[in-house]
């Protein structure tokens, strides 16, 4: 099996980027607090803590992409010796 770390890193990046999507769509349809104009009821603090959770899963996900082509691009450039 052939494994190609700039693709894994990029379809790694583009899930990250779905999640935080998914996630911060889910956070803007909460009701607004009853204290503001044009509030309904109280969030709860249960509604916010699975999309919260996926934004920093997002977040960890993508420095672990760019962790994985920085690595890659090092590991190029050590076996072409371009500084030589």
């Amino acid at each position: 099996m052939n494994m190609n770390p700039l693709s894994s890193a990029t379809n790694l990046i583009s899930s990250a980027q779905q999640k935080a999507d998914t996630a911060a769509q889910t956070i803007a349809r909460l009701p607004v607090q009853n204290q503001e104009v044009g509030g309904l009821e109280p969030i709860k603090s249960t509604d916010l803590f699975k999309p919260v959770l996926s934004l920093k899963e997002a977040e960890l996900e993508t420095s672990a992409a760019t962790k994985v082509i920085k690595a890659q691009d090092e590991m190029i450039g050590s076996l072409l010796d371009i500084n030589a």
